[in-house]
């Protein structure tokens, strides 16, 4: 028996990455899981790795930014599995972002970030609260970021829509608590994953000097994070955010 079975969860971004991994993991503990992205092909290859291992999953494509994709994605898999009590905020613009002086970043890069960061979890959150608030109960994991605490050179608009995940998770949490709905945050350091890789020249250069636990962030060392906040162990914290990133920066 799993720890998560009879739930369903929907992932963003559950194509590739960190996502995928926490989809896989889901599955591991018997959840219903919708794999949901914007790349389609990815949503569904993650849905069959999923069934190749006796789980439960469906991939959708999904693009976070559009309230008509949001809806529907709540509503298929309500239609699917009968509910939603899991809601997984992974995706997010990252990927091939080069590292540039804030007054070098183009305009439209900061809105198109902006508006899939933060404008995405805005969207997935009213999409799958209804069925929520009917159920009486519901957790939602927001992925933050170290860097919302440390800041980090020459990224500003990433770090600071990692920022606003934080004063979104706590002031819905906020709103939500008298339905039963638990929100947190999960905030990663820099963990080796295919989205650092494309915005990093040579991740071997990455110094774990500073990092108490001397080692590189893995995707595997944030699921317990995420399971535990799934799970009903949490159902007495939200608004919170777990910093996992083996000590580097310490809140």
């Amino acid at each position: 028996m799993g720890r998560l079975e009879g739930k369903v969860a929907i992932v963003t971004g559950g194509a590739r990455g960190l996502g995928k991994t926490f989809c896989l993991a889901l599955a591991e503990e018997k959840a219903k899981v919708v794999v949901a992205d914007i790349l389609e092909d990815g949503a569904k290859q993650t849905a069959q790795e999923i069934q190749a291992k006796g789980g439960t999953g469906m991939g959708l494509r999904v693009d976070v930014t559009s309230e008509q994709d949001t809806l529907a994605m709540a509503e298929e898999t309500v239609k699917l599995f009968g509910g939603i009590d899991i809601l997984i905020n992974n995706a997010a613009m990252i990927y091939g972002i080069t590292r540039k002086p804030f007054v070098e970043i183009p305009l439209e890069e900061w809105d198109r970030l902006m508006t899939v960061n933060l404008k995405g979890p805005f969207l997935c959150c009213r999409a799958v609260f209804p069925q929520m608030k009917k159920q009486g109960k519901g957790k939602i994991i927001n992925l933050s970021s170290e860097t919302a605490f440390t800041g980090s050179r020459y990224f500003v608009h990433y770090v600071t829509s990692k920022g606003g995940i934080i004063s979104f998770t706590r002031s819905l949490a906020a709103e939500l608590g008298q339905h039963k709905i638990c929100v947190n945050a999960v905030a990663p350091g820099f963990t080796d994953s295919e989205s650092a890789r494309s915005v990093i020249d040579d991740i071997s250069n990455y110094d774990v000097g500073p990092t108490p636990l001397k080692r590189m962030e893995q995707p595997g060392d944030l699921v317990g994070a995420v399971l535990f906040l799934a799970s009903d162990e949490s159902d007495f914290i939200t608004g919170q955010t777990l910093v996992v990133n083996g000590g580097r920066y310490m809140h």
